[in-house]
């Protein structure tokens, strides 16, 4: 820091921090893990999926250490945050990424599927927020990043559930925030459109897809490398004075 202020890193280098991913096996989770790789980052890949397994193996477990993990368990989420800081000694930065989609007119969705969605979504989110915040906490600081998405802004048909997830990991990101600012934590969210990772590419092809895209002034559907660029922004020394910030990228679909 200087008297002109911080130096910033325009290379966005995580060489020598260690993340922690959930969702990591697979779609935008796996994105960003791949790309905060590429940056020197050490990454701690968490999925319930056991193919997170498979993602070490082919990376080198000198360089990814994954766990089997259930968000919405909080001795689960303990369990693994204890684990890897015992292996790693920290955690630097948090991508909060791991989520489910049950889509249903609001009044024949199932009880189930509601409460699946919060577990996952909301309260899984909190959950591991909180067990790596409390580490952070402990070492003097680190970013945390809450996938949000468009639905955590706007109304969307048959999506009652999940904009609720959404609106509510918005609300807890601003909230998270303010509290922790004080301990060098900054928080914020990144708020996805459609994004063409393999589920999302069969979810909307053919007609459904089009008449979605054309709602989107870009006319097109988001990459996960596009949404592992924004985390990766928000993770670097570059966004220092951005916390409590939900990040929209979604081609204008929400400016309308």
């Amino acid at each position: 820091m200087t008297d002109e202020g911080p130096t910033i890193d325009t290379t966005f280098s995580l060489a020598g921090k260690v993340a922690f991913i959930t969702g990591a096996a697979a779609g935008i989770g796996n994105a960003i893990a791949r790309m905060f790789l590429d940056k020197g980052a050490t990454i701690i890949a968490v999925d319930i999926a056991d193919a997170v397994h498979a993602f070490a193996a082919e990376i080198g477990e000198d360089k990814v250490t994954a766990f089997t993990c259930d968000v919405s368990s909080k001795a689960n989420i303990d369990q693994v945050v204890a684990d890897a800081v015992a292996k790693h000694g920290r955690i630097d930065l948090l991508v909060n990424n791991a989520g489910v989609v049950h889509l249903d007119a609001a009044e024949d969705l199932s009880e189930e599927g509601w409460d699946k969605t919060m577990a996952v979504n909301l309260k899984g989110v909190f959950l591991v927020a909180q067990a790596v915040g409390r580490q952070m906490i402990r070492q003097g600081g680190g970013k945390i990043v809450n996938l949000a998405s468009q639905a955590g802004e706007i109304a969307l048909d048959k999506h009652v559930a999940y904009c609720t997830s959404k609106f509510g990991v918005v609300g807890m990101t601003k909230v998270l925030a303010i509290e922790w600012a004080k301990h060098g934590i900054n928080v914020n969210a990144i708020g996805p459109t459609v994004v063409l990772t393999e589920l999302g590419k069969k979810a909307w092809s053919g007609e459904v897809g089009e008449a979605m895209k054309k709602k989107i002034p870009t006319g097109r559907f988001a990459y996960p490398p596009e949404i592992a660029a924004a985390a990766l922004f928000l993770c670097s020394n570059g966004a220092d004075m951005i916390t409590g910030e939900h990040l929209i990228i979604d081609g204008g679909y929400t400016i309308q």
